[in-house]
């Protein structure tokens, strides 16, 4: 305690522990000034890019974007770090020269992390998934968050955020690439003539897709899919966007459901 006071007591100590907290301030606002200049500027390519007459796939864009953060958000937080071990009289000579020493020591536990990187590039050049995409990784599915420098990070539509270093990716299904499809089955009883179901389901697959834009081509009813004992099933079908053919599918039931009801058909 008595070595503390002294040292406390002295001007130019304190003065000099002074200017070291000023200098480590300095340097952790100029990088956080360095990341944000640098998070707008990248939203500001992405957004030329969205009003170029080029079709660029914005997903594509903004998952590019999203790389691009992280790789520099890590390099300026590394330099950082590093200036401020130097204020602190941390000599880094020594430590860089033994860095290959290091690097030799941790090389094999550091594979994992080496893989993770690769295969994070492997991700993004080959296009597999994009950062909005609805995925399914093994048993994890949901909407890309982030695809960084080492992990993937999916939302599940529960909330659940499910965090993958890239290397564990093995197999990926994108539920966003092409057009989905929304199967709805009518079941309706032997009795009601077929002809006039089919119509009645025509007219009103016809007024559903008037009702939402996630329908790209007119729903087709597809005709008689099963005969059972007591009745029947009528296929429908109607291409949607990407991932949205569960609203489609529910639309379809209420408002088939509701037009039935009107002509006072009862479905099983």
């Amino acid at each position: 305690m008595n070595w503390i006071r002294e040292h406390l007591s002295n001007p130019e100590i304190l003065a000099s522990l002074f200017w070291i907290i000023v200098k480590i301030v300095l340097i952790y606002v100029v990088a956080r000034v360095c990341i944000k200049i640098a998070d707008k500027t990248i939203a500001h390519m992405m957004a030329a890019r969205d009003k170029s007459p080029l079709k660029f796939d914005r997903r594509r864009t903004n998952t590019i974007g999203s790389l691009i953060h992280n790789l520099i958000a890590y390099t300026v937080n590394l330099i950082c770090i590093m200036l401020i071990l130097g204020q602190v009289g941390l000599n880094l000579g020594p430590l860089l020269a033994g860095a290959g020493v290091l690097g030799l020591a941790i090389g094999f536990g550091a594979q994992s992390l080496v893989k993770d990187v690769i295969t994070g590039f492997f991700i993004i050049f080959e296009d597999q998934f994009g950062v909005g995409d609805v995925i399914q990784i093994d048993s994890f599915k949901g909407t890309v968050e982030e695809i960084g420098i080492r992990v993937t990070r999916i939302k599940s539509w529960t909330g659940e955020v499910h965090i993958i270093p890239n290397g564990n990716i093995k197999q990926v299904t994108n539920f966003s690439t092409y057009n989905s499809l929304a199967v709805v089955d009518v079941t309706i009883p032997h009795h009601i003539n077929i002809d006039d179901a089919t119509q009645i389901l025509k007219d009103t697959v016809k007024h559903v897709q008037e009702l939402t834009e996630d329908i790209v081509k007119q729903p087709e009813v597809l005709g008689v899919q099963v005969v059972g004992t007591t009745d029947l099933k009528i296929r429908i079908i109607a291409e949607c966007k990407p991932t949205r053919q569960f609203n489609v599918t529910r639309l379809l039931n209420i408002e088939i459901k509701k037009r039935l009801d009107s002509v006072q058909i009862e479905t099983m």
